[in-house]
């Protein structure tokens, strides 16, 4: 089979993030209108390569001056670094349905190794619309891809004690990525 290029619907593809708050609960957060593609030959999947951006600018907690405080230098630093990349380069099968990817995440500006894993969710034909017209079909793919991260391997390093010993924000983050893929047209 040949080689096929997909590209992320931004509309339908989203980044969402938890860390621990106060030690007591979890703070989430997400990005929407992540812009991204893979480039698959569905009869090696272990060779596919896929690349992301999401605008760290755009961070929705719910809470308006958290998200400006998490746009700041004391979290992302947006002003100097408004954009995260990932760029997979490692594709390891387990199933039909379960692959690792890993690759280079680019955060704040410092870029580390991280590894996904991947759940592909299926692929259907669905309606195409462009200016209130539907020029589908076209085929569309589902993925789920989670990870942790140390935050502070990004320099993402603000923080304050609390009680007892405790932090406002936990080192780990927790990261989970929906993925509505459009195979290009011809």
């Amino acid at each position: 089979m040949a080689w096929t290029r997909w590209f992320f619907e931004p509309g339908h593809t989203g980044a969402e993030f938890r860390a621990r708050h106060m030690m007591i609960t979890y703070v989430r957060g997400q990005f929407k209108n992540v812009q991204g593609w893979l480039h698959v030959d569905p009869d090696e999947p272990e060779n596919a390569r896929v690349s992301a951006t999401i605008d760290a600018t755009q961070v929705y907690t719910g809470q308006p001056e958290r998200d400006a405080h998490l746009r700041s230098a004391d979290f992302f630093d947006v002003e100097h670094h408004p954009t995260w990349t990932f760029v997979g380069s490692s594709v390891q099968q387990f199933s039909a349905t379960e692959f690792e990817v890993t690759g280079d995440l680019t955060v704040r500006g410092v870029t580390r190794p991280v590894s996904f894993d991947v759940t592909y969710l299926g692929q259907w034909e669905t309606p195409w619309w462009e200016d209130g017209r539907d020029l589908g079909p076209r085929r569309r793919a589902g993925f789920t891809a989670t990870t942790r991260l140390n935050r502070l391997d990004f320099g993402v390093s603000w923080n304050d004690v609390v009680d007892r010993g405790g932090v406002v924000v936990s080192d780990i983050v927790h990261v989970v990525v929906d993925i509505e893929a459009v195979l290009e047209a011809d």
